[in-house]
């Protein structure tokens, strides 16, 4: 004896829910509306004084610091496990502010003369 085979077409799972609706759309003209001088969004909460953004400061890899010297990578990891050039840890690799770079390079130059 066979047992009745069931088609895709007539099963219906009862667990699942159909689309859920959609939120209430908010008006365009209450999200555009400005905010008063007196409101307290527009009161600054704690520092009043707003810091200056900091320069930029450009970070190197070990491989871009190592074409511009015209040095080995391993010499620039030299470098800075010796502490002569000064590097950030950044997982497990360096990363070596430009400035750093153009501090040694400068403090290296030796006049022949």
């Amino acid at each position: 004896m066979t047992m009745p085979q069931r088609t895709n077409a007539a099963y219906v799972r009862p667990a699942v829910p159909g689309p859920r609706p959609m939120a209430r759309p908010i008006p365009a003209a209450a999200m555009a509306r400005p905010v008063g001088p007196q409101h307290p969004a527009a009161v600054p909460v704690g520092r009043a004084v707003v810091p200056q953004p900091r320069a930029a400061v450009t970070f190197l890899t070990v491989a871009e610091v190592a074409s511009m010297m015209r040095v080995s990578k391993m010499t620039v990891y030299r470098l800075v496990h010796a502490g002569e050039l000064s590097a950030v840890r950044v997982g497990r690799s360096f990363r070596v502010p430009e400035r750093a770079v153009q501090d040694y390079l400068r403090d290296a130059y030796t006049d022949i003369a």
